[in-house]
């Protein structure tokens, strides 16, 4: 179990935050002293601090740059401004990563994970979420999600970006991908591993992500 602190000021997102935070078993404890957020953040000694930009007295990045100047506890930033300058501003101050919202609570979490495994080399999220570039994948339900947007793959199309994701940053050739879909198969048409690559894109589009899987011509394909 990890403690989380969690500076968020609207009742109902910092709730369904903590609760999910929760059901992966971590302690996520508010802090609602907007006065003195910096040393009740200290006090309560956490892993991680979930911060958001628009706080009551002073803003998430007074607290990010009062945080930094105390503790080295790795910061996630939260925020509903859209301004590309927000995320800009936040990690230089010190944040160490940024989730814009509205957000999924799938993504939401696997940015945490993601974090937690940078700063401490933890591990407990890998067996159950595999995320890149805010593509996240639901190893337990099959389910790909990104922001607000989530849909059901079929087999194939769950293996292809297990697989990928897997590789993130790799070139994964079209034998390989082969292999991981019909391992015990001997005569598979070339042209099937296409059929269920351009299912999968078309689910990956219908989430907001129609970029995440590159062509790689003549080699295969790859998640960035």
């Amino acid at each position: 179990m990890l403690r989380i602190a969690v500076v968020e000021d609207d009742r109902k997102i910092r709730d369904a935050m903590i609760a999910a935070l929760a059901r992966w078993g971590h302690e996520a404890v508010a802090v609602e002293d907007w006065e003195r957020v910096a040393e009740a953040v200290v006090a309560l000694e956490p892993k991680l601090v979930v911060l958001d930009v628009n706080l009551p007295a002073y803003d998430g990045f007074h607290w990010c740059r009062r945080i930094r100047e105390l503790s080295e506890v790795p910061v996630l930033v939260v925020s509903s401004r859209s301004d590309t300058m927000d995320l800009v501003m936040a990690l230089g101050l010190g944040a160490d990563d940024y989730v814009p919202k509205p957000f999924s609570l799938d993504a939401f979490v696997a940015k945490v994970h993601a974090l937690l495994r940078r700063a401490y080399d933890y591990r407990g999220s890998e067996a159950d979420l595999l995320e890149r570039g805010g593509v996240v994948l639901d190893l337990r339900s099959n389910v790909v999600s990104s922001g607000s947007g989530k849909v059901d793959l079929t087999r194939n199309e769950f293996l292809l970006l297990r697989t990928l994701l897997r590789r993130a940053g790799e070139v994964v050739s079209r034998d390989e991908l082969q292999t991981a879909l019909w391992r015990d198969e001997v005569f598979v048409e070339d042209n099937t591993l296409t059929v269920n690559m351009n299912r999968l894109r078309k689910k990956l589009t219908d989430i907001g992500r129609p970029e995440a899987v590159r062509t790689v011509k003549g080699m295969g394909y790859a998640v960035d």
